[in-house]
């Protein structure tokens, strides 16, 4: 029997790939001539390197920048893709919300700097193309900061620079590019439609979770639209409305401005890396999941894909999850089989989470007992 184990990650507990070692060490133990493959997943962000390493046999590059606060320094890095000579850059390496404490949380001042940084030593490497995974954003500055870390200049009326981060959107009267720009081709690895503004833009549906509170919310938003109406000025693009653009707090639409890049799917992207579609063919089951399989998890994520692929390959498939809140009748219509969680109605979530390991061993033996030792 052929099982291929394509876990994303359980956020704040584990890593995709520790994920698929946890469920393989199980099965193993209850079916030990089972042919096991392990493919970790990602859908553009956080772990989406790691996964894309393992996947394609890269390397991690190791850079020091700013962090998601302009006195911050971090250690973060790319990947690295040798044969391709692509880079892998996961903006939640240097500007991720899990780098700052929830005291320092604040969309107004973070920013991308320390991402435009890593992309610029990416290109310093020798890289052809860019790989950029924006989810686990920290900021809502669209791209302004990793575009100044590249060579772009925002000036204010009187022609100084703005601050970084997200208050200083407003003040931009001029975008200067700079003399004999270009890079590569850049692929952003996006995971939700949402657009730059408006009612489902990056302010008004992400800022709140980065640390804004609602008079923030509307500052970042009309700071958003400002350099929507700049860009179309100064670059002829046009931001706004673009499905995605909103992503990491419009980095995905400042990666359109001012590197014209394009957006892409980030678990296709990771999916084809890794050759999953050539490994179903002859696989009995493929088991996916993640910390929290939700709605959510049925529009651009790990989930949905694997489901896609599993059914044009008529392969059988099961989510194995932190916990589980879709109803049955609705992942059925997905392809998926079950879909099983650690937590159960009487466990809390700190329990769960400081657990996580051993309730997903235990909840893969369970599958495997009941449908591969068979």
């Amino acid at each position: 029997m052929k099982v291929i184990i394509a876990m994303d990650s359980f956020k704040g507990t584990l890593a995709s790939y520790e994920a698929c070692e946890v469920i393989a060490a199980a099965i193993a133990e209850c079916v030990p001539d089972a042919r096991l493959v392990i493919k970790p997943m990602a859908d553009g962000g956080e772990g989406t390197a790691r996964a894309m390493i393992k996947a394609a046999n890269g390397q991690w590059i190791r850079q020091t920048v700013m962090g998601p606060l302009p006195d911050m320094q971090v250690e973060a890095g790319f990947a690295w893709f040798g044969d391709s000579k692509t880079a892998l850059v996961e903006m939640a390496s240097a500007s991720g919300l899990e780098l700052l404490s929830k005291k320092q949380m604040n969309p107004l001042k973070t920013t991308t700097y320390g991402t435009g940084q890593l992309i610029k030593a990416a290109l310093e490497y020798g890289a052809r193309k860019i790989l950029l995974a924006v989810g686990g954003s920290a900021t809502v500055d669209g791209g302004v900061g990793a575009a100044t870390a590249m060579g772009f200049k925002f000036l204010d009326d009187e022609g100084n620079a703005i601050v970084l981060g997200g208050a200083g959107l407003e003040r931009i009267t001029k975008i200067v590019k700079p003399v004999n720009f270009s890079v590569p081709p850049v692929e952003v690895l996006c995971d939700v439609d949402n657009p730059l503004c408006g009612e489902h833009g990056a302010a008004r549906v992400y800022a709140g979770q980065k640390g804004a509170g609602p008079r923030m919310v509307e500052q970042l938003e009309n700071g958003l639209a400002h350099l929507a109406v700049l860009v179309r000025k100064h670059l002829q693009r046009d931001i706004s409305d673009i499905p995605g653009a909103g992503a990491a707090g419009g980095l995905a639409a400042g990666a359109l401005a001012f590197m014209n890049a394009t957006l892409v799917s980030g678990i296709e992207t990771v999916m084809a890396s890794s050759n999953l579609q050539a490994e179903l063919g002859s696989a009995d089951w493929i088991i996916t999941g993640e910390g929290s399989f939700d709605r959510q998890s049925l529009r651009g994520k790990v989930v949905s894909g694997i489901a896609g692929m599993a059914l044009e390959s008529h392969t059988r498939l099961v989510v194995l999850a932190g916990q589980v809140t879709v109803p049955q009748q609705e992942y059925q219509k997905l392809g998926i089989i079950t879909a099983i969680g650690c937590r159960t109605n009487d466990m809390s979530l700190d329990y769960a989470m400081k657990n996580c390991r051993s309730l997903l061993h235990r909840l893969a033996k369970q599958f495997a007992k009941e449908h591969l030792s068979r």
